[in-house]
């Protein structure tokens, strides 16, 4: 493991922050059943996990492309529940 100590500290607070958001997100799914709000809990809890990573890995590279490639799943996911909310069918 080969992070500093402010930057792991700095990632663990990201990740532990996402993950928290993600479980915000979960409750208000359950709620209300609405696919944004879980689309947006996974979103979150990917990219939580994918920090948590980052600090595990032992050669960290931000800048990895595999890095990228998890955060535009993340992001893909939630862009595809927002265009099926707003365009999705209503029966």
């Amino acid at each position: 493991m080969n992070v500093p100590m402010v930057e792991g500290f700095l990632l663990g607070v990201i990740a532990v922050s996402s993950l928290i958001a993600g479980v915000f997100f979960l409750n208000f799914w359950k709620h209300t059943r609405d696919s944004l709000f879980l689309a947006f809990a996974v979103a979150f809890i990917i990219e939580g996990i994918n920090r948590f990573a980052v600090l595990f890995i032992a050669r960290t590279d931000e800048g990895s492309p595999w890095t990228y490639i998890v955060r535009l799943i993340a992001f893909l996911l939630i862009l595809v529940a927002i265009l099926k909310k707003n365009y999705g069918t209503n029966g």
